[in-house]
Parts: structure tokens; sequence; C-alpha cells
């Protein structure tokens, strides 16, 4: 992971600053830089990769003790097997070391086999990990994955949609979101956890799988029913019955029209909340007819 600037200096921290610190740094800036937050700006690619590389350095606290001792050397010292804490033998900290680095630390020794052969302490300790590059006594190295929020709008949650984001090494990945996906679902890729925040819709609220939509109901066709025009997630219109003697509020039903179903599943419905219009300004019929109403019979 080659250094381009101090990585205090990238993250804005002290050198004293705590682990906390450094991961709300962290979490301000990548926020900032995202490509999600800034698609196309070269500029701001840069500075997440910058960031991510400082961080994963200086959140590591065996990687930071080499970096605070060796600066820009702190890999190749780190795969030299030197002290973390130090020449002169105050305190030594144990190193973790990748299969490689060990490989590129004894490839030119050799140690003598039984049967005349001979093999390096690379291939040696190389038997010492499992090829997936963590060690076999302790199991697999913990997670660095790169967690990241993906804001999508709500007819993206709809129709499904495709991410690119960055993980921490500078790789790039497509993560592709499902139709009907909740808010909150976590999409999982190697080195990345993104967790899909949905922004709110000013005309569907969702409730699980099904949606609900207020639609305006004229008052003469509440009292004596009627059909009504009512907008779907598709982006199209249909006609829903409305009965006789309906009152403000209720709901109506449309099977199928809400959200997909996950993975084959059955659709959510779309909810029609009805909210009746008065016909404002009233003309002299209808008011001759509210003032029938409110007489005592």
């Amino acid at each position: 992971m080659p250094a381009t600037k101090d990585f205090y200096e990238t993250l804005g921290v002290s050198r004293n600053a705590t682990q906390k610190d450094i991961q709300s740094a962290f979490r301000r800036l990548a926020r900032q830089y995202h490509p999600d937050v800034r698609p196309g700006d070269k500029e701001a690619e840069e500075m997440f990769k910058q960031v991510s590389q400082a961080n994963a350095v200086l959140s590591d606290p065996e990687k930071r003790k080499l970096y605070d001792r060796y600066g820009d050397q702190w890999q190749q010292a780190g795969a030299a097997g030197a002290p973390a804490g130090g020449p002169s033998g105050a305190t030594y900290q144990s190193v973790e070391f990748d299969p490689e680095d060990l490989r590129d630390v004894f490839r030119n020794f050799n140690v003598g086999q039984a049967g005349g052969g001979s093999a390096s302490f690379a291939d040696l300790f190389g038997n010492m990990f499992n090829r997936n590059g963590g060690r076999t006594a302790e199991g697999p190295a913990p997670s660095l994955d790169q967690e990241v929020d993906l804001s999508i709008s709500f007819h993206e949650s709809y129709v499904g949609t495709h991410r690119r984001v960055q993980t921490l090494d500078g790789r790039s990945l497509e993560l592709t979101v499902p139709p009907g996906v909740a808010d909150g679902t976590i999409l999982r890729a190697p080195g990345v956890r993104a967790r899909v925040r949905i922004r709110p819709d000013q005309v569907f609220l969702r409730e699980g799988h099904d949606l609900r939509v207020v639609v305006p109901v004229p008052l003469a066709t509440a009292l004596l029913g009627g059909e009504v025009d009512v907008p779907t997630p598709k982006g199209t219109h249909v006609q829903l019955r409305v009965p006789r003697d309906t009152q403000n509020g209720k709901r109506l039903r449309l099977r199928g029209l809400g959200m997909p179903g996950a993975k084959g599943a059955a659709a959510g419905d779309l909810i029609a909340e009805v909210d009746v219009r008065l016909p404002v300004p009233l003309d002299d019929r209808t008011r001759r007819f509210a003032e029938t109403l409110l007489q005592p019979e």
C-alpha cells in the first residue's frame, strides 16, 4: 500500500489521535469523497483512495506502530521482521506477516529435505498458511470490509439498480440492488458491506411490501360512489372503484400493485387512502344542498 503523503495529515488528525478519533475522521472524509456522492470527480476519487489507505494503516495497532517508527518504509520494515516498539530491546511487538511477505524474506534460503532434496524457507512457511492468506492455526484473518451506505431513490428500489463502490484497497466493484429491496438491507461483495438507504418518496409510503398512496376523492364520489385515478409505482394509473358512502381516510386495497416480492415471492398491495375533497368554492346549488343536510328532520 504505497503512501502518497503523511497518513495523519491525510485524515486530519494528530499523531496522538485515539482509534475513535481516527475512525470518526475516516467516516467523515469517506462520506465527503465517496464516488457515489461525487460521481465522475477524479480528484474526489483519488482522495477517497488516500483516506482509505491511511485508515487501513492507522486503524490497525500493529501497522500504526510500524508506520510511526519507520514512516513510508513501514511495510518493508514489517516484512523484514523489524520490531514495532524500537530497535534497542525495549518492547518487541509481534508483527502480522502475509504468506507472500515470508516468501520474499526467505526466498534465497534453502534447507535439506529427507531424500536429498531441498526446500526453501518460503515453502516451509507457506505450508503454515492456508491458500486464502489466513493463518491455519488461528482461522481466517479478521474482516477488513469497507462499510458504505448506498443511497437510492424509491423508484430505484422498485425496479432495481446498480451502484459502483470503492474498496479499502482502491478497487471498484459493481453491486446489484435487486427490485423490491428494503431500506437497511445489507449487500455484500468481496471487501465491501453496503447498507441500502432509500430516500423518501413524495407520493408513495412503504409499509413492508405494501405501498400507501393518498388519493383525492370528490365529495360527490364519496357520497354516491364512482371511479377515481390512482397512480402506481410503475408510473401508470389505474381506475379504483369507490363505494358509495365512503368515509374520509378509508383505505381501499389494490392487490399485487405494491413492491415486488423477493426471489419470486408475491408482490405487495397498493393501498389507496381516501382523501375526500370538498367542492370549494361552493356554488349556490351545492350550498343549498348542504343547508338541507343540516336541517333537522
